[in-house]
């Protein structure tokens, strides 16, 4: 039994995330399951979404996942087990009005884990996309002129 550690770790902050995965394997040696379930999102007309925030939606709903799950990938395939799971949205199925960044993020994501489950099989490692219905998120207020704050997380 290990004593739980938490370790913080921004999604959408690709440059930290193989830092946090050697962190994690150092300390237990392996990760069984790697469940996939940070997401961000923000309402708005494909015109008013800057391409600046489009990016960003993409780092944290599909960079994010696949530079984690590839930091993992190497010792589950090595060890020949785990679980890969992603957390993800009906939007990944379907787009709707004023949700471009979002649904195409998690398009990219559910099309990415479809490609990583086949290729995994032949090393036993189970790989699940879960698209739950729409769902209740925390959501700040935004100040006027703040894009960052409309972002919901």
């Amino acid at each position: 039994t290990y004593a739980p550690k938490l370790v913080l770790l921004d999604i959408s902050d690709i440059n930290c995330i193989h830092d946090v995965a050697m962190e994690i394997l150092n300390c237990y040696g392996c990760v069984d399951i790697l469940i996939n379930n940070a997401s961000m999102k923000v309402k708005g007309a494909v015109q008013s979404i800057s391409l600046e925030l489009d990016k960003k939606i993409m780092d944290a709903n599909y960079f994010g996942p696949i530079t984690l799950t590839k930091a993992i990938l190497p010792n589950m395939i090595s060890r020949r087990t785990g679980q890969i799971v992603l957390i993800n949205s009906i939007q990944g199925k379907i787009g709707i009005p004023f949700r471009a960044a979002y649904a195409a993020s998690k398009h990219a994501a559910v099309g990415f884990f479809d490609c990583l489950r086949a290729e995994m099989e032949e090393f036993d490692i189970s790989v699940s996309t879960v698209n739950p219905t729409f769902i209740c998120s925390y959501h700040r207020q935004p100040a006027p002129g703040n894009w960052e704050a409309s972002i919901w997380k």
